[in-house]
């Protein structure tokens, strides 16, 4: 009979509450099960598998009662079953896979043995006890012998799963047969499924090899955001060990710029103690424009503002609750915080005191994001967004139609678009002349978590090229829509599991996107394909390209931020 382990359930809870959105839960548990020392193999498991178990689960009694009236038998008919058997065919193709392996295992017996099984069932009540307590040793250890067999069999499959990556592993697993779609097949327009791409580390066209690839070690919990300098050379990452920090890599090839692999860093301490550890989470970071700053937000519900040398400038304490947005306006004079409290708030840099706090929201505040110098946009948890101006008391535009809460907003480069997402599977496109959406794009079947604009178009150094939006979902996939036509332009099936952030690079080219399935992959916008891969030791919870679009990085759940040279 298949068994599930502990850590196996521990697992699908993690992913479970990951999928789902419930982030800090899934931190907890992560942390306390030891998820990041599991040997699964996060790539075998499909999105959402722990409600498919369950409802496998109720599926089980159907299978029960139709498979065979014999206990024995039953336990039988499941040594041909795998875990994943259950939860990616019906009852019906069970059967299907149960008979057939029954049918072999018959053909694979010697003839003479078929005489001997009827005249064993002739005689069967006349045997006494012991002979067949015997028979049932005997088929115990025969069918020790078969687990065993398959057993050598998984792990026959798994060396050829090394040797050859793009054999898709579910019907590699299940049926043998060979996938010989290449990793620029990949990503075509169309709501395909997510498929396995480039998950080995063997050398292939699209991977990056590991001499174009510096790891950055010394946080020692999850890294959530990361941010390259405007001016270029430098790298801020924010973790869960309530630290920031600032990293030196230089502007030649990776392998070129960090002497040893041991690059200057600089440690921006939030917590002078451990005794306020559990609000010890750096949640986000902005640079200012001119790259001579860095703001931090974090779970204790204060800003802070650095010089690049790592050294305190100044506190900003009002907000009553996490922050989980802070940008710089264009100009740099004010610093804009979206907090758990509900309220939004602009800062004064030069002061450092608070110039005004928005409180117009009936929910948590979860991003933020500048229109001009003066005026931006706040979302919530309230399924609503607000349009605010400094000095105005009531918020001058508001836009409601998403049924669940909002994720992120971005306005587009010229200022007169504003796009956001939500955990309603929507992506919306606003404009402050009317009141509903221009645009409502409801492709994705999962919620999407973020948004970004292509640096195209109107109001950018590329004008004559299309502009672009990119969603990112928990269904796996990255999809980037024409946004004059109100359209999805192509679907980026790549991912196994949800997608946490995607970037463009700086000429809008490239596309770079970042999953829990661990794997960070660059996409030709404009041939919707693979270019480039990599697979980390994490999940990848956000990636970001430098000034010069030449390298990547990403921040990992394993602690760890990866910069890659992506010189194409």
């Amino acid at each position: 009979m298949i068994s599930i382990t502990s850590a196996e359930l521990n697992y699908l809870v993690f992913r479970y509450l990951h999928e789902s959105g419930f982030s800090h839960s899934a931190f907890a548990l992560g942390y306390e099960a030891g998820i990041n020392k599991s040997t699964i193999d996060a790539n075998l498991v499909p999105p959402g598998a722990l409600v498919t178990f369950v409802q496998k689960g109720i599926q089980y009694l159907e299978l029960e009662a139709n498979l065979s009236n014999d206990d024995t038998d039953m336990d039988e008919d499941f040594q041909f079953l795998q875990p994943l058997d259950l939860i990616t065919k019906d009852v019906y193709e069970l059967q299907k896979i149960i008979k057939e392996k029954k049918e072999k295992l018959q053909k694979d017996k010697p003839r003479g043995k078929d005489k001997a099984n009827a005249d064993h069932v002739r005689d069967h009540e006349r045997e006494p006890v012991k002979e067949r307590e015997k028979e049932k040793q005997q088929r115990e250890k025969d069918r020790e012998r078969d687990r065993e067999r398959v057993e050598k069999n998984k792990e026959k499959e798994k060396r050829k799963e090394k040797e050859k990556p793009h054999k898709d592993l579910m019907d590699l697993k299940l049926s043998g047969e060979k996938e010989t779609t290449r990793c620029e097949e990949n990503g075509k327009a169309g709501d395909l499924e997510p498929m396995e791409i480039c998950t080995s580390s063997t050398s292939l066209p699209c991977e990056i090899p590991s001499c174009d690839v510096v790891v950055l070690e010394g946080h020692t919990s999850e890294v959530f955001v990361c941010a390259w300098s405007p001016e270029g050379s430098l790298l801020a990452s924010g973790s869960g060990d309530s630290t920031a920090r600032i990293w030196t890599i230089g502007d030649g090839p990776c392998n070129s710029t960090i002497p040893s692999g041991h690059p200057n860093v600089v440690v921006l301490k939030h917590l002078k103690s451990r005794a306020n550890e559990k609000s010890k989470d750096v949640t986000t970071l902005d640079w200012n424009g001119e790259g001579t700053l860095l703001a931090t937000g974090s779970y204790d519900g204060q800003a802070r503002i650095w010089n690049r040398a790592g050294e305190l400038v100044s506190t900003l304490n009002k907000h009553r609750g996490p922050i989980f947005s802070l940008k710089w306006n264009k100009k740099g004079d004010y610093l804009l915080s979206g907090s758990v409290d509900t309220t939004a708030i602009v800062w004064d840099v030069m002061s450092g005191e608070w110039k005004q706090q928005f409180e117009f929201h009936s929910g948590p505040t979860l991003d933020v994001d500048w229109r001009n110098n003066s005026s931006f946009a706040t979302c919530s948890t309230d399924n609503v967004i607000h349009v605010c101006k400094i000095g105005e008391n009531r918020p001058v535009k508001t836009f409601s139609g998403h049924q669940s809460e909002v994720n992120a907003i971005k306005w587009d480069p010229s200022g007169f678009l504003l796009a956001s997402c939500s955990d309603d599977n929507t992506a919306k496109i606003w404009s402050t002349k009317q009141d509903g959406c221009l645009h409502d794009f409801r492709e994705h079947g999962k919620e999407i978590y973020t948004i970004r604009w292509s640096p195209t178009g109107p109001g950018t150094s590329n004008p004559n090229k299309q502009l672009l939006l990119a969603s990112a979902s928990f269904d796996s996939t990255v999809k980037l829509w024409d946004v004059e036509l109100g359209r999805l332009l192509h679907s980026l099936n790549g991912h196994r599991d949800p997608v946490y952030s995607v970037a463009f690079s700086p000429n809008g080219e490239y596309l770079a996107s970042g999953s829990l399935d661990k794997c960070l992959n660059i996409w030709s916008v404009k041939e919707a394909k693979i270019v480039r891969t990599y697979t980390g030791d994490g999940g990848i919870f956000e990636v970001c390209w430098d000034k010069e679009g030449n390298k990547v990085a990403a921040c990992f759940a394993n602690n760890v931020v990866c910069v890659l040279d992506i010189r194409m």
